[in-house]
């Protein structure tokens, strides 16, 4: 089978097309033709040795897969073979086939496509584990998001409306914040052109965002800690700004702030039932028309590094995914 082989720690320019055996399902796995995998940033730094998960090379990157049923191991039941799932596995999405743990495959809803469902699981499951497990949003709140025009932001605008909050959305550029507002968002900051701080200010007329959504960090991280009403949920997403900012514990002391950090990964090995019914609640929101997944590129997998490198680049809006046919880069 042909898959993307990280052969070296390195860049994505170093990725290769290998043609590898074969996997066999063993105990407790089920086998999946792969049709289509999602990109992510952690497929960046897995790739560089820089990821939580650090294996040795050579290995095949990619965090999440969807297709059809080929075979199940030993003991695996709920599955049949010719089913849709979607897969989470601790690696090698990148790849025509994969084997992997049953308890990280779900079964797809009807009506949602391969290129989707490719790219559904991390970002729309970390968007809900974020505001849902750890910020606690409520009815009637104020959610600020960040980067709200890249894949997790935009599932979080996206979910934020479904939980009936109020959403102010922050990225760079008019067409990045188009897009935002087509999700959802109620209110739209260009951090290129305003200050944050005194939009959420004039938008909340003075009270700050109840719940933060930050996958940015750095200089966002900072402008929203100064943006956050009292008793506010600040969610610590991730790092794409590229600086890990330091927290200043008096800030959260006065106004009585509760800084979270979400890993959603880790949910897989120490909760992974929370992950099925999250699944759940998840596919009725997209069967009911309020969740409208954007897939902004699909790339061919000999096109893996050029794709991550797009995504690195920040030129990427939604999400993007790839094929295992040799269709060229589209945009959708």
């Amino acid at each position: 089978m042909r898959a993307v082989l990280c052969q070296n720690l390195g860049a994505p320019e170093d990725l290769v097309i290998a043609d590898l055996p074969t996997p066999e399902p063993g105990p407790g796995e089920v086998l999946i033709e792969v049709a289509a995998a999602g990109l992510n940033f952690a497929d960046s730094l897995i790739i560089k040795g820089k990821y939580q998960e650090k294996p040795e090379p050579p290995f095949v990157p990619g965090f999440e897969a969807v297709g059809r049923v080929l075979a199940l191991g030993p003991g695996v039941e709920g599955f049949q073979v010719g089913e849709r799932v979607m897969a989470l596995p601790d690696y090698g999405a990148f790849a025509e086939q994969l084997a992997v743990r049953h308890e990280h495959v779900f079964k797809l809803p009807d009506g949602m496509t391969d290129e989707v469902a490719a790219g559904f699981p991390i970002n729309y499951g970390t968007a809900h584990g974020a505001l849902a497990w750890h910020g606690r949003l409520q009815l009637g709140e104020i959610l600020l998001v960040h980067g709200a025009a890249g894949g997790t932001g935009l599932a979080a605008v996206e979910i934020g409306k479904a939980m009936g909050a109020t959403v102010i959305a922050t990225a760079g550029g008019s067409e990045k914040l188009a897009l935002a507002q087509a999700h959802g968002a109620d209110h739209l900051i260009d951090y290129r052109q305003e200050d944050i701080r005194e939009r959420v200010k004039d938008i909340t007329e003075g009270r700050g965002a109840d719940v933060v959504f930050d996958p940015i960090g750095g200089d966002v991280f900072e402008a929203s800690l100064r943006s956050i009403a009292w008793e506010g949920r600040l969610l610590v997403v991730g790092f794409a700004g590229g600086r890990v900012q330091q927290i200043p514990a008096n800030h959260l002391l006065v106004k009585n702030v509760a800084a979270l950090g979400i890993y959603w990964g880790s949910y897989r090995k120490k909760a992974p039932h929370r992950l099925k019914s999250e699944f759940d609640d998840l596919f009725d929101w997209f069967q009911a028309g309020e969740l409208k997944p954007f897939v902004s590129h699909s790339h061919s997998i000999e096109q893996a590094g050029e794709a991550i490198r797009f995504l690195l680049d920040r030129k990427s809006k939604g999400k993007m995914v790839l094929t295992m046919g040799a269709a060229a880069s589209a945009q959708q």
